[in-house]
């Protein structure tokens, strides 16, 4: 692709070219402190409170800076970018709308421990609290969804919040943090010398667990009958699926992951179940539900994962391992709480244990749920079936793909049927569920790994919340594959409104949607469109084939629903399996 992150210069050279001390202006010690911190790409979008930087930034080539077509573009795909790559992520906006713009993108981040850096601009100093043009109070606006936020007051202390903001937005739980810059600070000068240490009062985040609690666990799991593995997006953002893996052929204890822990763990693994909760596998759900210890690893207990809280787990004991120990006992009452970094904790617990030698029995009843329970749709000639083309695509990129999805029943069926064996392969918004993610995280991936094939799979409703961005695939020459799930309806929630509203279809029909074909073409982007499997088959080949970006437009039907489902306020036990079974 033309848009190629530029080489990343060595420490030796970045110290002799920006850390000797010299005086500049603020935005000239932003571009070099995000060079520091190893800052490789940078998306954004320019406007008046910012042109200082951006000023700054003409001609600059130490790092890529991609302009995006909308802000909210610009922050999905910094959040794509730290999933796909596990560095932080950095995106600039102006004040005002532009600042606003990305609160959606911030909240995306905040759910799913995702660590990054947004740069805001603000209205001159003397400015703020006047209701200027432009001015919008984004760090009060973004308190309750940033894991810290600074407002900038004057240029000395900017090298000092920037290395705290990266430091703090990558440790511990990682999250984003915000950088609120007004005007005035970028413009003004000051003596420019680099930050290299951290202290911050308060925040010390427990990486190394508690050793009596790891024995305690040990003990657990030589004494179950029916253990069970609960491992989540935490094990993926640790780096801990390696460790995670050997954990699981020491003690064969059967696993499950979450939505966000797939790829975690290798899905052809003879222990993996499945993804639990709402719409994970028969096997998982009932596993959970007669375990008689659940060892949860980097997962919070969501609620699409718990189903009805009072009757979760039922008869288990739950250790609960994770690098916040806020979430330890907030929503479900745990026996052996173990804080800590999951690779760090794994690590050391695995000296620890060995085979969970009384659930043998388990084990055998688990792998014959597996066998009589698996996955399952009805397959058709005649129309297109969106689990089809989900498998489809697993099998001719061999699941080796970088995968990104929207929101919706989509977003379930390639969780569900494309099988994620690689950590950082599968990126989606869990716990925000925001629409318009999809295809932007998708072009911060590929940079990311400019030479991977990152794929894009969207629903005809959330591919047209953010299509502008195909302009920059198309300049850019952004090869990224994408894939719109068209069933002209918004598909999760007729779905909910067939089964729980009494087939009240209310303001759901997306027929009025644009030629998604004719619109990649009008951004310069090759479309294409198939109605049945044969059609299907040439169009992704032909995609495979194409270099640079391509769209495909898989037409499906219309009706089809997502498979097992729990209803809401019921226990995961409690699962519908299909069209035609109880």
């Amino acid at each position: 692709m033309s848009a190629q992150i530029p080489a990343v210069r060595s420490t030796e050279q970045l110290r002799e070219k920006w850390m000797k001390p010299e005086v500049i202006s603020g935005s000239e010690i932003l571009l070099r402190s995000l060079l520091l911190e190893g800052v490789e790409c940078v998306f954004g979008y320019p406007g008046g409170a910012v042109l200082y930087i951006y000023d700054a930034l003409y001609g600059f080539t130490d790092f890529h800076h991609l302009l995006t077509r909308h802000e909210q573009g610009a922050i999905h795909a910094a959040d794509g970018y730290a999933r796909a790559s596990g560095k932080v992520g950095v995106c600039i906006a102006t004040s005002g709308p532009g600042a606003t713009n990305t609160v959606t993108g911030i909240a995306t981040a905040y759910m799913d421990s995702v660590p990054l850096v947004v740069i805001t601009g603000n209205v001159v100093s003397s400015l703020i609290g006047t209701d200027a043009f432009q001015e919008a109070d984004i760090t009060g606006i973004t308190m309750p969804i940033t894991k810290h936020s600074y407002l900038v007051r004057s240029v000395e202390e900017l090298p000092r919040i920037i290395h705290e903001a990266f430091h703090i937005a990558n440790t511990g739980r990682k999250g984003p943090v915000l950088i609120d810059i007004p005007k005035d600070v970028s413009a003004n000068k000051a003596l420019f010398e680099p930050v290299q240490s951290v202290n911050l009062r308060g925040y010390h985040p427990t990486v190394v667990p508690n050793r009596l609690q790891l024995d305690k666990l040990a003990a657990a799991i030589q004494e179950a009958e029916r253990p069970v593995i609960l491992a989540g997006g935490g094990v993926v953002y640790s780096g801990g699926h390696e460790a995670l893996l050997e954990f699981v052929n020491r003690t064969e204890i059967p696993i499950t992951t979450t939505l966000l822990g797939l790829g975690g763990f290798p899905s052809g693994h003879e222990l993996w179940m499945g993804m639990p909760g709402m719409h994970g596998t028969y096997t998982a759900n009932q596993s959970i539900q007669q375990a008689d210890l659940l060892i949860s690893i980097g997962a919070r207990f969501d609620d699409r994962v718990t189903g009805r809280l009072d009757g979760f787990a039922p008869h288990a004991k739950i250790a609960h391992i994770d690098i916040d120990p806020a979430e330890i006992g907030k929503n479900i009452a745990t026996d052996i709480p173990i804080v800590g970094d999951v690779k760090t904790v794994l690590e050391m617990l695995n000296p620890l244990v060995g085979r969970a030698a009384k659930a043998d029995a388990w084990r055998a009843n688990v792998q014959e749920s597996k066998a009589k329970y698996p996955f399952r749709y009805k397959d058709s000639d005649t129309v297109l079936k969106p689990q089809w083309v989900i498998e489809h695509l697993n099998e001719t990129t061999r699941g080796e793909a970088i995968v990104t999805t929207d929101v919706g029943q989509h977003q379930m069926w390639t969780a569900q049927y494309y099988k994620f064996n690689q950590p950082r392969s599968w990126i989606t918004s869990g716990g925000l569920g925001t629409m318009g993610f999809g295809f932007p995280s998708a072009i911060g991936a590929q940079m990311a790994h400019p030479d991977r094939l990152v794929i894009s799979i969207n629903g005809d409703g959330g591919m047209q919340m953010c299509a502008q961005e195909l302009a920059i695939c198309a300049i850019n020459n952004i090869p990224v594959k994408i894939v719109v799930i068209n069933n002209q309806v918004l598909g999760m929630v007729r779905q909910w409104q067939e089964l729980i509203y009494d087939n009240r279809y209310s303001h759901i029909d997306l027929a009025g949607s644009p030629d998604f074909v004719k619109l990649a073409d009008a951004y310069g982007v090759k479309g294409l469109r198939a109605t049945n499997k044969e059609e299907a088959k040439q169009a992704w080949k032909e995609a495979m084939e194409t270099p640079g970006p391509v769209l495909v437009e898989f037409v499906v039907e219309k009706g089809e629903n997502v498979y097992p489902m729990v209803p809401q306020g019921s226990t995961i036990d409690q699962m519908l399996m299909g069209d035609d079974e109880s």
